[in-house]
């Protein structure tokens, strides 16, 4: 049974779907959500889709670097607690990643994002280093969320590279217990929505109103319809669905499977355009977060292979662990397979995009 209020909320959402008056907005889309198998298996999934090459390669960065919030004289200075394995955004940004305790960030686009008006007088980060931030110094969720609460910065937003528009992002976390947190500016302040059962991230609407709008979807029932667009109210619903109806299988491999299964199945079609719809972009790359094989994979939507880093078997010391990279190529196009631990070549730190 359900109350009366939800009961016409959902009818009102539907009202809507009917008519047509539910649109989403012209922004790039992007899926993430977290899988609670068995065995204490936690596995996070997330797709970038975008429409022009993000420029990404994949970086190892150990513990104790010197890092700076690259907002102006008085950004926010740290030292990195926990190495962490990332891909970047044109080699300016941290995009997505996990940490040597198990804590995944992924950075998605959310056009409703309005952030603080910034003074130069409280500490600053630039949002190109929102989510590094949190892998540098957080080992769980209810850590990052207890330590972001109290507001240690005010984010500084910049333009999107080649383009006149600003970035516009929200953040997703997630940790080897199965903790999860969505984080989003919503007319200038700070909103965290923090529990288990927050799975799922697309991008517009607002969280909130992706909750609402998801209702209506459970009460039909996955097996009876889904909705099979590639707007994000419709990936949003697809996500939530499967990632609880695959099999909870004991087997890593076939969870693994299952997960790519599923962020596959939210992908958005490679190439395809909609005009009047700037907001359905391509697919370009997957990544699937093993959190407690601390395995981290990836997949090109141009190339043949998964393959994946082992962060067990990586060097995260100070001193003697060593900033190292992996190439992807143009568009993600460099083909590699299997365990990438030893393709990763030593070089200097991306510089984050800032003031």
């Amino acid at each position: 049974m359900i109350s009366k209020k939800r009961s016409r909320a959902i009818t009102w959402i539907a009202a809507l779907m009917s008519t047509g008056m539910l649109v989403s907005s012209t922004a790039e889309a992007c899926t993430r959500f977290v899988y609670h198998g068995v065995d204490d298996q936690v596995i996070t999934g997330r797709s970038m889709d975008w429409k022009t090459d993000v420029g990404t390669n994949l970086w190892v960065f150990p513990r104790g670097m010197q890092r700076s919030g690259e907002a102006g004289p008085n950004s926010i200075q740290w030292t990195s607690k926990y190495g962490s394995v990332i891909a970047s955004g044109y080699d300016i940004s941290t995009t997505d990643g996990m940490n040597e305790a198990g804590l995944v960030a992924n950075l998605l686009w959310l056009v409703e994002s309005s952030y603080p008006e910034y003074d130069g007088k409280t500490p600053g980060l630039t949002l190109a280093a929102w989510a590094q931030y949190v892998l540098d110094n957080f080992g769980t969720v209810q850590e990052t969320v207890d330590a972001l609460a109290k507001e240690p910065f005010t984010v500084v937003t910049d333009s999107v590279p080649g383009e006149e528009r600003l970035a516009t992002l929200h953040l997703s976390l997630s940790d080897a217990s199965g903790d999860s947190a969505i984080i989003e500016y919503i007319d200038g302040k700070q909103v965290i929505h923090h529990s288990r059962d927050y799975q799922v991230m697309t991008n517009s609407p607002v969280f909130e109103q992706q909750l609402a709008l998801n209702e209506y979807w459970k009460q039909i029932g996955g097996t009876v319809m889904l909705p099979g667009t590639n707007r994000a109210s419709d990936r949003f619903a697809r996500a939530s669905f499967y990632v609880n109806a695959i099999p909870k299988s004991e087997s890593p491999v076939e969870a693994i499977a299952s997960a790519f299964s599923v962020i596959r199945n939210v992908s958005v079609p490679y190439g395809i355009t909609t005009p009047d719809q700037p907001n359905i972009s391509s697919t370009r790359w997957r990544t699937v977060s093993d959190h407690k094989r601390k395995l981290y994979f990836f997949e090109s939507a141009l190339t043949p292979n998964v393959f994946w880093v082992d962060l067990t078997k990586l060097d995260f010391s100070e001193g003697t662990g060593k900033v190292m990279k992996l190439d992807l190529g143009p568009d993600q196009t460099h083909i590699h397979s299997g365990m990438t631990n030893d393709q990763f070549k030593e070089a200097e730190p991306f510089k984050f995009l800032g003031l």
